[in-house]
């Protein structure tokens, strides 16, 4: 059976069209999300259907902050999409931390792989993707830059606010007192770090933990996460696309 899972997301937006029968991928790919959420969809949508050569496919499931927009398939959470998508890279997945562009999930598997637990922050930024959006803009480098930059680091800075707004500040002071950017950049991750850790340690949770999320492919920040919970984080191969991943394999249950 081929399926059709989308992840209609804050700042991205990404669609996989995946054959049940063999469990393969046959197209995987996000842009980010326009104003217009469906145009977005529609964009994609268009691009697989020529990559692929076939009509759109009959079943398929939407999740994502959009996901009630999308009229032409079952509507999922979240939890559920991601818990399946990863579980198609790393069926041993016990624990998995996803970062999106606004909020920040930690979800616990049983051994089969049924969601057993979750925590979200979904209220604020600082442990998010647009906590690294802002951190990019003011060291003026790329998102794709940060990860290398932070790696460059020789010294340790504390950022101490809980709050993206106050950290910001903090971060505006450091550049104002020459602090090396690298040294700030690796700050941000060990920030966003250690509020994974606070998340995570209201769950019973256990390894093996994977990355997941567009967030997952900053190398640095994975790095970090490893050292602040003294555990291996996998990241899959391809991360950005785990949610709508899963909304295509349980579209076909």
């Amino acid at each position: 059976m081929i399926t059709l899972g989308l992840d209609i997301g804050s700042r991205n937006t990404k669609l996989v069209i995946y054959n049940s029968d063999d469990r393969s991928i046959l197209f995987a790919k996000w842009i980010s999300t326009e104003v217009n959420p469906l145009a977005s969809v529609e964009a994609l949508l268009a691009q697989a259907l020529a990559q692929t050569g076939s009509e759109t496919p009959g079943t398929a499931a939407c999740t994502g902050y959009g996901r009630k927009l999308w009229k032409h398939g079952r509507v999922l959470s979240e939890i559920s999409c991601h818990a399946a998508g990863v579980r198609h890279f790393h069926p041993e997945a016990r624990t998995i931390i996803d970062i999106g562009g606004q909020d920040a999930k930690i979800i616990t598997l049983a051994a089969d792989g049924k969601v057993r637990d979750f925590v979200m922050n979904d209220k604020c930024a600082a442990g998010t993707g647009r906590f690294l959006e802002m951190t990019a803009l003011r060291l003026d480098c790329t998102l794709d830059q940060l990860s290398q930059l932070a790696s460059l680091s020789t010294a340790a800075l504390n950022i101490s606010s809980t709050c993206v707004v106050f950290a910001e500040s903090e971060i505006v002071g450091m550049i104002a007192e020459n602090a090396a950017p690298a040294d700030i950049a690796r700050a941000v991750h060990n920030s966003i770090a250690s509020r994974v850790l606070t998340q995570i340690s209201a769950l019973a949770f256990e390894p093996p933990v994977v990355f997941t999320g567009g967030v997952a492919l900053n190398n640095d920040l994975v790095a970090c996460l490893a050292r602040q919970l003294q555990l291996p984080v996998g990241v899959p191969p391809s991360p950005e696309i785990t949610g709508a991943l899963g909304a295509a394999i349980l579209a076909a249950t």
